[in-house]
């Protein structure tokens, strides 16, 4: 089968980069083509190894954009995206592809097949959708409701259970979102626990992470630790005021010698090795969001089998189905101390639990198991 991806979102790293890389490779695997198909002036931050389709129309970005000009912008890229899919339509039509996945969409991107030609594709179109938030839901509802008898406009949501707070529409498919696995690590397999442990949070640095805060739990705990840890912390930053606070937090954490810091963007390999260098991820940020979208690290860490010490709004079903490291109260900062420090101190006593409940997990969730869910959808 020929399979075509339509991206049309710029990233210079970070998961939505490897997760097209799941789409691409999983697919060619099973021994599918694959392609792209882009706006005109797209730039990607992986080769991929695959052909790659641009379409006419630049990509309109309104970040940093406010007021009435914003709005502007907004109906602009909502014109554009509408040109790019009457043309997805025409090549459909040729024969160019025989199916097509949208690898990250939102209610806006449905929004705009009811009005276009593509609600007509002859083939069959896959949206993934990373989750459906309470304040998107009815107008994520309303705009899969209206698809209802365009039989190949696919919506898919990634999430773990058969509905969208208690509702659903006939057309909205439901699927388990992939891990993220050592790619190009040959013959990984996770290291053995050795002193001291090295704990790691990773991931791009945001605010709303509050890291000064677990930097403060984590010098509180380490009083307490029966056994030697040492902690590296990774950060990419994508705003210049993140870039400068995250500076300040090593500024002020430079003379704690079991803290390690690394203010720079990994990707691919390099990434990979970084992953597979610590033992336990640490993913102590709270958000309500979490709730509603599956957490990246959290689906690295299963794919690389590291167990997790995590915020309880974080994704809590796959805690409740799999046995992969401890949950705190989102929030509770004196709670997060307390795990914190029984896991460590408990560790050699879990570690077969973890690694049986890491097992497990990482073939329900395995990019192949993913794929073959895609797949099915688009046998229908």
């Amino acid at each position: 089968m020929r399979l075509a991806i339509f991206e049309n979102i710029m990233t210079p790293g970070g998961h939505e980069v490897d997760f097209d890389r799941i789409l691409v490779e999983e697919f060619q695997q099973s021994g599918h083509e694959v392609s792209f198909y882009v706006p005109e002036g797209f730039e990607f931050s992986f080769d991929y190894q695959v052909p790659v389709h641009y379409l006419q129309g630049e990509v309109v970005s309104y970040s940093g954009v406010r007021g009435l000009k914003k709005i502007w912008y907004a109906l602009k890229r909502e014109q554009r995206r509408l040109g790019w899919y009457s043309q997805l339509r025409k090549l459909a039509e040729g024969g160019a592809f025989d199916a097509l996945i949208v690898p990250t969409s939102t209610y806006r991107y449905l929004r705009a097949v009811r009005r276009s030609s593509l609600r007509k594709s002859p083939v069959p179109i896959v949206f993934i959708l990373h989750g459906i938030n309470p304040g998107e839901a009815p107008r994520f509802l309303k705009a899969a409701g209206q698809l209802a008898d365009c039989r190949n406009i696919r919506p898919v949501v990634l999430t773990f259970g058969q509905d969208i707070f208690g509702e659903t529409r006939e057309n909205i498919r439901y699927i388990y979102p992939p891990t993220y696995t050592p790619r190009d690590l040959i013959d990984y397999c996770p290291k053995k626990i050795e002193a001291p442990l090295t704990i790691g949070f990773f991931g791009q640095y945001r605010r709303e992470k509050k890291l000064e805060d677990f930097l403060e739990v984590y010098l509180r705990a380490k009083g307490q630790f029966t056994r030697e840890v040492r902690l590296l912390v990774q950060g990419a930053t994508m705003h210049p005021e993140d870039s400068e606070d995250f500076e300040r937090i090593i500024a002020r954490y430079r003379g704690e010698e079991s803290i390690k810091f690394l203010h720079k963007g990994l990707i691919g390999r390099e990434w990979q090795e970084a992953i597979a260098g610590i033992d336990v991820l640490l993913l102590p940020y709270s958000a309500p969001r979490y709730r509603y979208h599956w957490g990246g690290m959290l689906f690295t860490a299963l794919g690389f089998k590291k167990p997790v010490i995590a915020s309880d709004d974080m994704n809590p079903e796959v805690f409740e189905s799999f046995k992969v490291g401890e949950t705190f109260r989102s929030g509770d900062l004196a709670d997060l101390q307390r795990v914190l420090t029984e896991f460590i101190n408990g560790y050699g006593d879990r570690q077969g639990e973890y690694e049986t409940g890491l097992q497990s997990a990482s073939e329900t969730y395995s990019p192949a198991a993913f794929a073959r869910r895609i797949e099915k959808i688009i046998e229908e």
